[in-house]
């Protein structure tokens, strides 16, 4: 019999983690050479093998009620019963898995990468413990809005065209609210430079780079189960990735419009396939933690661009699948929503000195009169009734909106300055 894949075990085993805290988890792969305590949740999982396949719903009831059984044996009894339990909740902070024949695998679990892999080589099986909130009875508990950026505090996050422009922002962005964020890119020196630039502000393992083409189906497959190899699951997964040909109808050759409609449309499909699978997963142990796909659209997906017809066609084709998925994936307590975002002219697409829009325009004598790249975007800044670009946290803001919100799905969120309003 082949041995059973980790990479859709994990997920279930973080769900589980998850779902019983109801706090965000990083879970490892390791061993165990030390002798198995009562602190530690032993499973038994081969009568979830269906042909020797597993199967995640018979996987998920077997995990939950082996852990069930971990928490009433870890109980207290008497006196520690009254003082304790009101105030202390415990969880394994190491699950040991037999699968009939295969070798046992040994899941680490923590809050963050740094002390779970710290863990795990000490072989610590020590029990998390998590303080209970004391209600005083005097909040409303309806009045439960968290403040900006808690709502991805210790959460696993993806982002992917990471290196660079709105995915550059974003990332940074979330390893400062606390994240842990794949940094997802073609370019993997441009990731892996500002991973380590990251880490070294946050003075923790805030950010990991991972190579992806999204337009490229292995390629997406690859890069989830890094994800899930690395840190056992996921949160928040951002589709940002994105690429613009600006060329008139009649002169934009076939090769050049699937290029972009690969990446920006097809690539969508690709990252949501694979991020719903693994989702899906972690739901079947977790089905009241809520997760999150969001597509990095734009304001040409709410209305049509001039002599960008392949960037614009994309771009509204993906809120027809983000409507779509959303459809879909909720049964599986999985949002998917989309931003679009206004012009940003401060990132590389825009303002790089010799490719830029801002150049290229006028080069091309695009805007009458300019003669500067000054001028050319000061004629963009004032189509905007704000009168400037959108910026990184102009996004971050919509992110952690659609994040904290749990009662919507299938939205395209317009963060355009009132350049774009919907009807």
């Amino acid at each position: 019999m082949s041995s059973i894949d980790c990479t859709r075990l994990a997920p279930l085993v973080r769900g589980l983690c998850v779902g019983v805290s109801q706090q965000s988890r990083v879970v490892i792969s390791g061993s165990i050479g030390k002798a198995v305590s009562s602190q530690v949740l032993t499973v038994e999982l081969g009568s979830a093998l269906k042909e020797d396949r597993l199967d995640e719903e018979a996987a998920a009831l077997v995990l939950q009620e082996a852990y069930a059984a971990w928490e009433f044996e870890m109980a207290p009894s008497g006196a520690e019963a009254i003082t304790q339990k009101a105030t202390v909740e415990k969880y394994p902070a190491c699950i040991v898995i037999h699968i009939k024949d295969n070798p046992e695998v040994v899941f680490w679990i923590d809050r963050d990468l740094d002390t779970v892999r710290k863990r795990a080589e000490q072989e610590d099986i020590s029990v998390l413990e998590e303080r209970i909130p004391q209600n005083d009875g005097l909040s409303d508990p309806r009045s439960n809005a968290k403040s900006r950026g808690e709502v991805v505090k210790n959460k696993i996050a993806l982002v992917t065209g990471g290196a660079q422009g709105f995915g550059e922002e974003i990332a940074r962005a979330l390893a400062v609210s606390g994240a842990l964020v794949f940094i997802a890119d073609l370019n993997l020196d441009g990731a892996e430079k500002l991973a380590a630039r990251i880490n070294a502000a946050e003075k923790r393992t805030a950010a990991l780079a991972v190579a992806v083409n999204v337009a490229d189906e292995a390629s997406v497959e690859g890069m989830f189960r890094r994800v899930v190899e690395t840190a056992g699951g996921l949160d928040l997964c951002i589709s940002n990735a994105g690429v613009l040909k600006a060329a008139s109808l009649l002169e934009q050759d076939l090769g050049s419009f699937k290029f972009v409609t690969d990446v920006n449309y097809t690539g969508f499909f690709l990252i949501s396939k694979y991020a719903g699978r693994l989702l899906r997963l972690q739901y079947r142990t977790a089905p009241s933690w809520k997760t999150d796909i969001i597509q990095i659209n734009s304001k040409s997906g709410l209305e049509g661009s001039n002599k960008n017809g392949a960037y614009a066609g994309g771009k509204f084709g993906g809120l027809g699948l983000t409507e779509s998925f959303a459809l879909e994936l909720v049964e599986y307590n999985i949002k998917v929503n989309a931003i679009c975002p206004g012009n940003f002219f401060d990132g590389p697409l825009w303002s790089d000195p010799e490719k830029g829009l801002f150049v290229q325009y006028l080069r091309a004598g695009k805007v009458p009169g300019a003669r500067t790249i000054e001028d050319v975007k000061t004629f963009y800044e004032s189509k905007v009734p704000m009168k400037r670009g959108c910026t990184g946290p102009d996004v971050m803001r919509a992110i952690y909106y659609i994040v904290e919100q749990e009662y919507e799905t299938g939205q395209a969120v317009p963060v355009t300055g009132g350049q774009v309003m919907l009807h």
